[in-house]
């Protein structure tokens, strides 16, 4: 990486961003401009620790987007947006998720920098057509909430366009790990699966409400953080790699080998106790998702991922005990 340009990281005070600066940082690189909006909560504590030269607000950096000001870039890493699937300002979420992000897009393909963005495993929706990045299936996917929607707006623009072409959009499928702490209600279920622990000594789970499938036996794609960043910087780090690719593990697992990982990382035997699940909450359950991963790997990503038992292991014994 040429150390005389700038490394953008958009979203970085965030879950995924803060620890793509850190690892960032572990590679040597430190002239980084972050992006992001502190505000009242904690997540300036995730910048505790970091090397980077400048931090901008958002609207500081896409006016100086819009009027081209921006130092020079070799690679922009945009993570940078609402994440929360129960936000209802559908008119905030397309400026912030799509709008923001198609702004800066244009930005980079004016030649200004390789752009790596988030997109979301909620364009998926219940997931009827199947969790493939193939570009045909794009258009026929129907987000169940705004949050998804806003993601795949910018998903079809990018593809309509052929932007996709010289950019790489990673779909992030059920990510867990350290930083994440500030994100309240959309923190991983293990992240609030270790408070309950020690408050209580069990983890709650949501029953089932389909014959198919037990209590706690609904499945996801759970993807540890490290393996999430590598996966962004290996697209940072190679502009041959260009489409959207699924970021999971290709791997479905229950709520419940989650919680036993949990209980198992605290060294106590599971117990586990199963709650209705609210009413407006059941016809949009998703009861399966596992990222199909097979685009990716024949883009060249060959590294392993973590189990989800070596994950929450590394998660809880190095991360929340000592918290």
């Amino acid at each position: 990486m040429d150390r005389k340009t700038w490394t953008i990281v958009t979203g970085g005070a965030g879950f995924i961003g803060r620890n793509v600066v850190a690892e960032l940082n572990r590679r040597g690189v430190e002239r980084i401009l972050v992006v992001d909006d502190l505000g009242h909560d904690a997540r300036w504590k995730n910048l505790r620790g970091l090397q980077f030269e400048e931090i901008w607000s958002i609207a500081q950096f896409r006016e100086a987007v819009a009027a081209d000001r921006v130092p020079p870039t070799q690679v922009v890493y945009h993570l940078g947006a609402c994440s929360a699937t129960t936000e209802t300002d559908a008119d905030y979420l397309l400026d912030n998720n799509f709008r923001y992000t198609r702004e800066l897009a244009e930005w980079c393909l004016r030649g200004k920098a390789r752009l790596v963005y988030a997109s979301s495993a909620a364009t998926y929706g219940n997931g009827e057509q199947g969790y493939s990045d193939a570009d045909e299936v794009t258009p026929t996917l129907l987000p169940l909430n705004m949050y998804g929607m806003s993601k795949h707006l910018f998903d079809l623009w990018a593809l309509r366009t052929g932007a996709l072409r010289q950019m790489a959009g990673l779909k992030y499928f059920n990510v867990y790990g350290p930083g994440e702490d500030h994100k309240g209600d959309m923190r991983s279920l293990v992240n609030k699966a270790y408070g309950q622990v020690r408050e209580r000594g069990s983890i709650r789970l949501f029953k089932s409400y389909r014959p198919d499938y037990e209590h706690g036996e609904q499945v996801r794609d759970f993807v540890y953080v490290k393996d999430a960043v590598d996966v962004t910087l290996f697209c940072g780090e190679h502009p041959e790699v260009a489409g959207l690719f699924n970021c999971g593990t290709g791997e479905a697992r229950s709520w419940n080998a989650l919680a036993k990982a949990v209980f198992a990382a605290m060294g106590l035997e599971p117990n586990i106790e199963y709650i209705d699940m609210p009413p407006q909450l059941r016809g949009m359950y998703q009861y399966f998702t596992r990222a199909e991963m097979g685009k990716l790997r024949a883009a060249g990503y060959a590294v392993p991922f973590t189990s989800l038992e070596e994950g929450v292991r590394d998660y809880v014994q190095g991360y929340l005990a000592k918290d």
